[in-house]
């Protein structure tokens, strides 16, 4: 029997499989019952930039994670990346989107992922995914949060300076 929590409105993990963990498309159908697909769920590929534990210390009034506990820490793992490609310091300048799409818990571990996506003269624009591992017992894994950010370059005075080419 699979619990069904309406405010997981897009994904519901649901059990593992041998070769990644199982999600669960919920949809409503016209007779108001809940129509479930199931897809594969694993971390990607690759190394994070960030991984960490929340603690009892960083949750809400509700028991899940305060919001903005994760906000910072995608700020931080999407600096790291926009340091690297700036070859030095950087600010964020833009949170273009964010997208919570599921609450973190204590307990979970906290994969933080980020590319760049886009490099301007002056700018660097960072795509970031927010993965939890849950119940190590039964593991799941769930995409958390989606965000895209946009750094500056800066100089040593902190003004705008211009991103070097990339190094091949």
């Amino acid at each position: 029997m699979v619990d069904f929590d309406p405010r997981m409105h897009e994904y519901y993990p649901l059990l593992t499989a041998a070769h990644g963990i199982v999600k669960v498309r919920v949809r409503q159908s016209m007779d108001g019952k809940a129509l479930m697909m199931t897809e594969l769920l694993k971390l990607p590929d690759g190394q994070p930039v960030l991984r960490v534990a929340p603690m009892p210390a960083d949750v809400n009034a509700a028991g899940d994670i305060f919001g903005g506990w994760v906000m910072a820490h995608v700020d931080i793992a999407g600096g790291i990346v926009a340091t690297q490609r700036a070859r030095g310091r950087v600010a964020t300048v833009a949170v273009n989107s964010f997208q919570f799409k599921q609450p973190v818990s204590v307990g979970d571990v906290v994969s933080i992922y980020a590319q760049v996506i886009e490099v301007g003269r002056t700018s660097i624009t960072v795509d970031v995914s927010v993965y939890a591992e849950r119940n190590p017992v039964n593991p799941v894994v769930v995409k958390v949060t989606e965000a895209k950010l946009t750094f500056v370059a800066l100089d040593r005075e902190g003004a705008k300076r211009l991103v070097p080419a990339a190094v091949p």
